[in-house]
C-alpha cells in the first residue's frame, strides 16, 4: 500500500511538472502581443484619426502596439459583424458606432447589440447640428420649429442618409413637435453641404462637417442635439434647453465579443480610460468637436440598452422597422 501511495505522489507529481508550462502559458500577463482595434471607416475620416490618437496613447499604457485595421462600409458596422466569430482574448476590438443600436431594429443584422459585445469603456461622441443657409429667413431653431409648424410639407431638409443619427434626431424633433417635414438623404457630408449651399435643400441635419462653413458665415447653426453646447460654437443652444426634449450624443466607444475575461476588459478599460487626459488625444477631439464622453463597461451597456428601447421606438413609429 505504501509503494502504491509512494507511485501515486510521483505520477502526480510527473503530472504537474508538466502541466506547468501550459498553465505558465496561459497566465501571461495581458496584453503579450499587438492588439488589433478594427475602424469601420474610411482612412483619414475623423473616426479614423481619432481612433490613432486613442490606440497611440493606450498603446503606451499597455506596453504593446494597437494596430488599427480598417473595414469601411455597411454604414459602419462591419466592426459589429466580425465581433460574434472573433475571439473574447482581447487581441480584436472594435469601434462601435451608434448605428449598431439602430439597425437590428430595422433589419436582420449578424449581431445583437446587447448579447454579443463586451463593453470595454465609452469615450467620446459626434457633435451634430441644425444648419441652414446664412441667408436663410430662421435666425433661431425656434423660428424654424414655427415657421414648420405653420406651413406643413413645405419645409425639407437633407440629413447623411436615410435612419442615421442626424435623420433620425430631426424626426424625433418633427414627431414631438407635430411638424411636417420633408426628409432628403444624401450620400454624405460634402454632397449634403454642396446641396444646401447650392439652394437644393432649406436645412441640413449632419455631424460637424458643417463646422468650416459656419465659421466661414456661408451657414448658420441652430441648434445642437448634444446634452451641452458644443465648445467650438457656445452661443447655439441645444435643442433639451430651449424645450424641445430631444438630446443625442451619438456616443461610441469600444468593445469586445461577448466572454472576455473581466481582467482583460479592466486592463483595456483603464488604458483607454487614460487617454482621455492625454493632451495630444484631446487636442484631436477639440479639432473634430468630439467632446470626451467617458463611460466604464457597465454605463457604456447601460447606454446601449437605453439607445436600442429608443431607437425601437422611433423605428415603429417612423415606419421603418423591416423585421
Amino acid at each position: 500500500m505504501h509503494h502504491r501511495r509512494h507511485f501515486l505522489a510521483q505520477a502526480l507529481g510527473a503530472a504537474g511538472a508538466l502541466a506547468a508550462p501550459a498553465a505558465w502559458a496561459q497566465s501571461a500577463p495581458y496584453p503579450s502581443r499587438a492588439i488589433t482595434l478594427l475602424c469601420p471607416w474610411p482612412a483619414g475620416g475623423s473616426t479614423d484619426v481619432t481612433l490613432r490618437a486613442f490606440a497611440e496613447s493606450a498603446s503606451h499604457r499597455l506596453g504593446q502596439s494597437i494596430v488599427i485595421v480598417n473595414r469601411p462600409g455597411a454604414g459602419g458596422t462591419l466592426g459589429a459583424t466580425a465581433m460574434p466569430s472573433t475571439k473574447p482574448d482581447g487581441y480584436t476590438i472594435t469601434q462601435l458606432p451608434p448605428a449598431t443600436f439602430r439597425l437590428p431594429q430595422m433589419q436582420k443584422t449578424a449581431w445583437d447589440p446587447l448579447a454579443d459585445f463586451s463593453y470595454i469603456v465609452g469615450l467620446t461622441g459626434y457633435t451634430m447640428g441644425l444648419v441652414v443657409r446664412a441667408d436663410a429667413p430662421w435666425k433661431s431653431i425656434q423660428e424654424f420649429v414655427e415657421d414648420a409648424r405653420a406651413r406643413p410639407g413645405k419645409i425639407n431638409y437633407g440629413s447623411t442618409g436615410l435612419a442615421t443619427s442626424p435623420h433620425m434626431v430631426v424626426e424625433e424633433l418633427a414627431l414631438g413637435q407635430k411638424l411636417d417635414l420633408v426628409h432628403v438623404p444624401h450620400k454624405g457630408s460634402a454632397d449634403l453641404a454642396t446641396s444646401l449651399l447650392g439652394g437644393h435643400i432649406m436645412a441640413a441635419s449632419d455631424s460637424s462637417g458643417w463646422a468650416p462653413h459656419v465659421e466661414a458665415g456661408r451657414m448658420r447653426l441652430l441648434a445642437v442635439y448634444g446634452s451641452r453646447r458644443a465648445k467650438r460654437f457656445p452661443q447655439v443652444p441645444t435643442l433639451s434647453e430651449v424645450g424641445y426634449g430631444v438630446v443625442s450624443e451619438a456616443r461610441y466607444g469600444i468593445v469586445g465579443p461577448r466572454g472576455m475575461d473581466a481582467a482583460v476588459a479592466a486592463r483595456l478599460h483603464d488604458a483607454f480610460k487614460a487617454t482621455l487626459e492625454d493632451p495630444k488625444v484631446l487636442q484631436v477631439l477639440d479639432r473634430l468637436d468630439q467632446p470626451a464622453l467617458y463611460m466604464t463597461g457597465a454605463q457604456y451597456l447601460d447606454y446601449a440598452r437605453s439607445e436600442v428601447a429608443r431607437d425601437r421606438e422611433l423605428a415603429k413609429r417612423l415606419n421603418l422597422t423591416q423585421l
